[in-house]
């Protein structure tokens, strides 16, 4: 596709040129030793909402692991606490584990939560009818995250290119908003918020994950020296989230209403974001880390992805995939 480079695009990449920086330089520091407790990042998104279903229910306890769940309400700051060495772990999209690892900056990603199936969305006023009517309208979503992907995957799809649309860069705590109160035309969300701004904002649902199914995994991605030094760690952190998952299928109400309380919002209307992704079992891990040629694969989708990113000038190189997802941690699981 013809493109123009826009300044916008540049900004992009500085800003994942920075953090890449940031994390080479942390590269050296110690790993947390196996006395301390390791530090889970997490942010607004309904699958990783879920590790508090993991840590409320006891299942890291069953499993003898000292876990401490990190908080940050705006997802580009759990990305820079990873970068910082602040946590051992986050929880991260596989597009925003690119950059990093294009660097050679040591991350493993050792399971998958789950994929966005409606989760991420533009979100646009009742009047525009499709993408296409976007042209000239200011959209906002956040610079280099998921959902700016998302955005330009979908003007991509209908022959367009972000030069073609008013595009301004918010984080989604206040893109979400700018809609509602009607300062965007469109804005590009995820869960929680996508509901609140369809609700609120009388908006509709333009686009999304649901129209590029396997497009946005989400992923526990850790330091590489944590793996290494911490395998058994890690491991039980593993076991505990599947454990989990198994007595959700069993109690979703109960777990709702733990996760409900803890995005302090209905159980109704967290449900619409559960439904909103598809939370990967375990046998669905075990089939996403083998190497494939559809969006089931993170191999595929990862390469995909990284090609797209770098035909954009937001990635300067693409990554040696099997160096950062790690499927040793399932498959010991499964085999046992």
């Amino acid at each position: 596709m013809e493109r123009t480079k826009t300044s916008t695009l540049r900004i992009v990449f500085a800003f994942i040129t920075a953090i890449a920086l940031i994390l080479g330089g942390c590269s050296g520091k110690q790993a947390a030793s196996s006395d301390e407790p390791l530090k889970i990042a997490l942010s607004p998104w309904p699958g990783w909402f879920f590790w508090y279903v993991v840590e409320e229910k006891g299942f890291f306890d069953k499993h003898g692991v000292e876990v401490q769940l990190e908080w940050f309400p705006v997802y580009s700051d759990s990305l820079q606490a990873l970068a910082t060495g602040k946590v051992d772990a986050n929880s991260q999209t596989l597009s925003d584990t690119l950059a990093p690892a294009s660097k050679g900056i040591g991350l493993k990603a050792v399971l998958v939560n789950d994929n966005s199936f409606g989760g991420d969305a533009i979100v646009a006023k009742q009047e525009i009818g499709s993408i296409e009517e976007l042209k000239g309208k200011t959209i906002a979503t956040e610079l280099g995250t998921v959902d700016h992907l998302l955005l330009l995957t979908a003007l991509a799809e209908h022959g367009m290119s972000e030069g073609d649309v008013n595009y301004v860069n918010m984080t989604v705590n206040d893109a979400g908003p700018a809609f509602i109160s009607g300062k965007t035309d469109a804005s590009v969300l995820w869960e929680p918020f996508q509901t609140i701004a369809v609700k609120e904002g009388n908006g509709k649902i333009l686009f999304s994950s649901k129209d590029t199914p396997g497009l946005i995994p989400d992923l526990l991605v850790f330091k590489e020296d944590v793996v290494e030094s911490r395998p058994d760690d890690v491991q039980k952190v593993v076991d505990a989230w599947f454990d989990a998952v198994a007595w959700y299928a069993d109690n979703e109400q109960e777990g709702l209403e733990i996760m409900a309380a803890k995005a302090e919002t209905t159980v109704e209307d967290f449900k619409l974001g559960m439904e909103s992704i598809k939370l990967f079992t375990l046998e669905d891990n075990l089939k996403a880390f083998e190497h494939g040629d559809t969006y089931e694969s993170l191999h595929y989708t990862g390469q995909t992805t990284a090609e797209f990113l770098k035909n954009l000038d937001m990635l300067q190189d693409i990554p040696d995939l099997t160096k950062v997802l790690e499927p040793k941690f399932v498959q010991d699981l499964a085999e046992r």
